[in-house]
């Protein structure tokens, strides 16, 4: 199991930890590959995990020096070469392997004839900053040309003109000297609106794909039908995820109450709207139990994005608590959200279309509330039940084996 980080640092961490829970609750041995972090989670496979600075911390010269590495990370690539030869694994799974890792791994694995599979968790395959969204929060498609100087020009990676060379030189280097696209053997697509778009831009895509929804390891799974005093924000505190115009429904609505939980760049901001509207509550981060009940004693859940989201983990979470949820109608959301019948969907950046929203789930009975809570989680025992993710996935590990297999064999 190959990830950049090995913390719970956002929704892909999720889903890293909780493939890696699930099969080895099926009896699978599991390996960790990663970066050395002491926020690391606790694990044996410590010893093989690569030693990074985080670059955006570096003076200029620093930064200009950890170019190389960060195009091709020749030290991830040896260690992952020890871990493989210790471990001998039948097959990778990766998830974030851009930016600290880099694509060495990708050859890695490719030299020792590892399957590779690859949970597609955002767009970092199509988009140099991996959002599809430019600096000023609006969603850019130029790099659809592969041409990734819009992004330098635009300085798309938070406006900076470094940072944005950097991610476009990542581009550039896998266009020109390692494609990833070419040494991955199946790409793992979390809703029908990245897979279509990853098509759109590449056709290879759809030579080697699968769609499976993401899962939660909460393990009960038990029906919260009772309507909490509260909605609520969980996740990355950041521009793109629509923070912003969540803070204003809600500065502009004293009547209704939010809490926020998570961390990010736009901590801060969120801190100080709690501390100047009474009715925003900031809970820092939360994880596990702390976060089960922050959502099962919820109303609803509500995902402003104004990014290309795939499939949240937040709404992953929410459903199967039976929680429902108001999301931004862009991407993957109206997938999980039928406006209306067991949610509500509002304009992509609208303050005001999210507020008709959040007064029309206020609007509704207790019973037509309980009608909600039954569907969102009906459809998670549909979509994300954890023995039918394991299933498709040793579909998937074995397709990639066996192909691999007969590869060898002529």
């Amino acid at each position: 199991m190959i990830n950049a980080c090995h913390y719970l640092r956002g929704g892909s961490e999720i889903v890293y930890f909780n493939t890696a829970k699930l099969l080895a609750s099926y009896g699978h041995e599991v390996a960790f590959f990663s970066s050395s972090d002491p926020r690391n989670e606790k694990t044996g496979y410590g010893k093989y995990f690569v030693d990074v600075g985080n670059i955006r911390e570096l003076s200029l010269p620093g930064k200009i020096r950890m170019v190389p590495a960060y195009l091709y990370n020749s030290d991830a690539a040896g260690k992952l070469k020890h871990l493989i030869l210790d471990f001998k694994p039948d097959v990778a799974h990766v998830h974030i392997f851009y930016g600290i890792l880099s694509v060495s791994v990708l050859k890695v694995l490719n030299k020792y004839r590892i399957p590779v599979v690859h949970t597609v968790h955002d767009y970092r395959l199509l988009c140099p900053v991996n959002t599809l969204v430019d600096a000023s929060g609006k969603s850019c498609e130029l790099c659809k040309d592969r041409h990734f100087y819009h992004c330098i020009i635009k300085r798309c990676s938070d406006g900076n003109f470094f940072q944005s060379t950097m991610v476009a030189l990542e581009a550039y280097f896998w266009k020109y000297v390692f494609n990833p696209v070419k040494l991955i053997d199946n790409f793992i697509f979390v809703s029908h609106f990245s897979k279509q778009k990853h098509f759109e831009f590449n056709y290879a895509f759809s030579e080697k794909f699968s769609q499976i929804y993401n899962f939660t390891d909460f393990p009960d799974m038990e029906l919260q039908t009772v309507r909490g005093d509260y909605f609520l924000y969980f996740g990355r505190l950041s521009v793109e995820k629509g923070i912003k115009t969540l803070i204003s429904a809600f500065t502009e609505n004293k009547n209704s109450k939010l809490k926020i939980a998570g961390t990010g760049p736009l901590k801060e901001f969120v801190e100080a709207s709690s501390k100047t509207s009474s009715n925003i509550e900031y809970v820092g981060f939360r994880k596990g139990k702390d976060l089960e009940e922050l959502i099962r004693n919820a109303s609803f859940i509500i995902l402003p994005s104004e990014c290309y989201e795939n499939n949240p983990m937040a709404i992953v979470e929410a459903y199967c608590l039976g929680k429902p949820a108001i999301g931004s109608e862009v991407a993957g959301i109206p997938e999980l959200i039928e406006n209306g019948k067991n949610g509500y969907l509002f304009r992509l950046g609208d303050v005001g279309s999210l507020r008709k929203a959040i007064s029309d789930s206020l609007l509704i009975t207790d019973e037509e509330y309980e009608n909600f809570s039954k569907s969102v989680h009906s459809f998670s025992k549909l979509k994300f039940d954890m023995a039918g993710h394991y299933l498709s996935l040793i579909e998937v590990y074995k397709s990639v084996i066996d192909k691999k297999k007969s590869e060898q064999a002529y």
